[in-house]
C-alpha cells in the first residue's frame, strides 16, 4: 500500500512510521525547509533550540514510548518545575497548594474556594460535564467573581484574545487535570519531560527510521493539490524543491495541515464537511526568543495574570534546560496568541520588541537592553484552535467524505489540548484507521 502524507510535524511523521512499521510505503512532503512543524528547532548558541517553547508531561505517553522506540530514551530528562504567576506587580510562586495559599491578591476564603474547586477538578474524570459551560460561566459560579478577574479572567484574555469568554470549561478542566498528572501522587512538585538533544533530534531520528523502513521524507515539498478521481484520493500533486511539479500516484492520502488550508487542497470536499472545517478558528502564536547573557527571573513558566502586560507568558526555557547546551546563555520566550488583525501580530520583529521590553522591566526592574545578546522571531498561524461549548459535536471527522483521504490535525485534539504527544498518538491511530479501510 502507498500513503501519501501532507505534513512533516509529528502527526505526519508518527503517521509514516506506523505505515512503514506496518511494511507499507508512505511518503512525507513537508513544505518548509525543516521537519517538526510547531516543534521544529534552530540553532542557537552551538544548540538547538525549538520555534516554540515545548516540553512533556508525565501523561505523555504516547510521544515518550516513541522516543524509547526509536531509541532516544537515554536522552529523555524528568526535571522539576518552577511555575509562577505574574499579577498585581510581582511574581508569585504557583506550584504548590502552599503557594496558593500565599497568593494574598485573593482573599483567604477566595483562596480555599480556588483550592477546593481545583482539586475536585483533579479527581474528575468526566469531561463531557463541562462541555455545555464557558470556562468564565463555571468559575466565577464556583469559585467567585473575584478569583475570575484576578486569575483566570486574565489568562483566558491572553491565550483567546477576543474568544476569551466563548472558551469551553472543558478546555480549562484538561489544563488542570494534566498538570496535577505531572506530579505525581504527593502533588507537590511538577516535573516536565525534555529530550536533551532537543525535540529537533527526535523528528530527524524518526525521518531516519522512516526511511529505513522503505519511506520517503522530503522536505521544500509544497503539495499544490490532492488528486481525486471516481470521488477517490489517488494521488497527489507536489512542486518539490527546484524540481518542479510531480504527480504521485498513491492508495490513500493523510493531510495534517490546518483546517482552513485543507479546503484549498481538496476543493471537492462537500458543504456540510466545509461547513466543519470552517467552524473552528485558530489564533496564532508569536513568539520573541530572547538570548541573555544573564537570567531574567527564577521561574521556568510564568503565566502572566496582569491585563496590562500585552503578552500573556514568559518561559525561561534555561531555567530548568541546562544553559551549557546554548552555549551558557540564557533562553527567555515571550509569548502571545494573536489573531491576524491584531496590532501585535502586524507589528515587525523590531516593533514588537520595542514593545516588549518596557512590560518586561516590570517582571524585572534591573532588566536592561543590553543584556540581550540576540533575539529571534517566530509566527505560526493556526497555532492554537478556540474550544467553544459543545465543541465534539462540531469535530470534522479523521475520515473525510472523499473515499481514502483523511484528515489529522490540532482540531480534531479533544478533550486534550493540542500538544506534541497528542500528535503523535493521532497520527499513528488515523494510519491504522488507513490501514483498516484499505484492508
Amino acid at each position: 500500500m502507498r500513503v501519501g502524507i501532507i505534513g512533516g510535524g509529528a502527526a505526519g511523521l508518527a503517521a509514516a512510521y506506523e505505515l512503514t512499521k506496518q511494511g507499507h510505503y508512505a511518503g512525507v512532503f513537508e513544505q518548509a525547509p525543516f521537519l517538526g512543524g510547531q516543534a521544529s528547532t534552530f540553532p542557537v548558541g552551538g544548540g538547538q533550540l525549538e520555534r516554540g517553547y515545548h516540553h512533556l508531561f508525565v501523561s505523555d505517553t504516547d510521544i515518550v514510548d516513541l522516543i524509547h522506540e526509536i531509541g532516544l530514551g537515554h536522552r529523555m530528562a524528568w526535571l522539576e518545575s518552577k511555575v509562577g504567576l505574574y499579577n498585581s506587580g510581582q511574581i508569585w510562586r504557583f506550584s504548590t497548594p502552599m503557594d496558593l495559599l500565599r497568593f494574598t491578591p485573593l482573599s483567604l476564603i477566595q483562596r480555599f474556594r480556588v483550592g477546593f474547586w481545583t482539586f475536585l477538578m483533579q479527581k474528575t474524570k468526566d469531561w463531557r460535564k463541562f462541555e455545555g459551560v464557558t470556562a468564565k460561566d463555571w468559575i466565577i459560579s464556583h469559585m467567585s467573581q473575584e478569583a475570575y478577574q484576578v486569575i483566570w479572567e486574565p489568562l483566558l484574555r491572553g491565550k483567546f484574545g477576543e474568544y476569551y469568554d466563548q472558551i469551553s470549561m472543558t478546555w480549562l478542566w484538561g489544563k488542570i487535570y494534566l498538570r496535577v498528572a505531572s506530579r505525581g501522587k504527593s502533588l507537590q512538585k511538577e516535573r516536565l519531560g525534555y529530550p536533551m538533544g532537543s525535540f529537533g533530534e527526535v523528528f530527524d531520528v524518526l525521518a531516519q527510521r522512516i526511511e529505513q523502513q522503505g519511506g520517503n521524507v522530503h522536505i521544500k515539498a509544497g503539495v499544490e493539490q490532492i488528486t481525486v478521481e471516481d470521488g477517490a484520493a489517488t494521488g497527489l500533486s507536489v512542486h518539490i524543491g527546484d524540481g518542479g511539479t510531480q504527480s504521485k500516484d498513491f492508495d490513500a492520502v493523510i493531510a495534517t495541515t490546518p483546517s482552513y488550508i485543507f479546503p484549498r487542497l481538496a476543493p471537492s470536499l462537500p458543504q456540510e464537511y466545509l461547513d466543519r472545517l470552517a467552524a473552528t478558528k485558530y489564533l496564532s502564536a508569536v513568539l520573541i526568543i530572547l538570548v541573555l547573557d544573564r537570567p531574567l527571573s527564577s521561574m521556568y513558566w510564568m503565566n502572566i495574570a496582569d491585563p496590562d502586560l500585552p503578552f500573556v507568558g514568559v518561559i525561561e526555557h534555561t531555567n530548568m534546560i541546562d544553559k551549557s547546551l546554548y552555549g551558557d546563555n540564557h533562553i527567555v520566550y515571550v509569548t502571545n496568541y494573536l489573531s491576524r488583525e491584531s496590532e501585535l501580530y502586524q507589528m515587525t520583529q523590531e516593533e514588537l520588541l520595542a514593545a516588549y521590553v518596557p512590560h518586561l522591566k516590570k517582571i524585572n526592574p534591573d532588566f536592561d537592553e543590553s543584556w540581550i545578546i540576540e533575539y529571534h522571531y517566530h509566527k505560526v498561524d493556526g497555532a492554537q484552535p478556540i474550544i467553544g461549548l459543545n465543541y465534539s459535536q462540531q469535530i470534522p471527522d479523521h475520515r473525510t467524505p472523499i473515499k481514502n483521504l483523511y484528515l489529522a490535525n490540532t482540531t480534531q485534539i479533544y478533550p486534550e489540548d493540542r500538544g506534541t504527544n497528542y500528535s503523535v498518538r493521532m497520527g499513528r491511530q488515523v494510519a491504522r484507521m488507513v490501514l483498516e479501510d484499505l484492508g
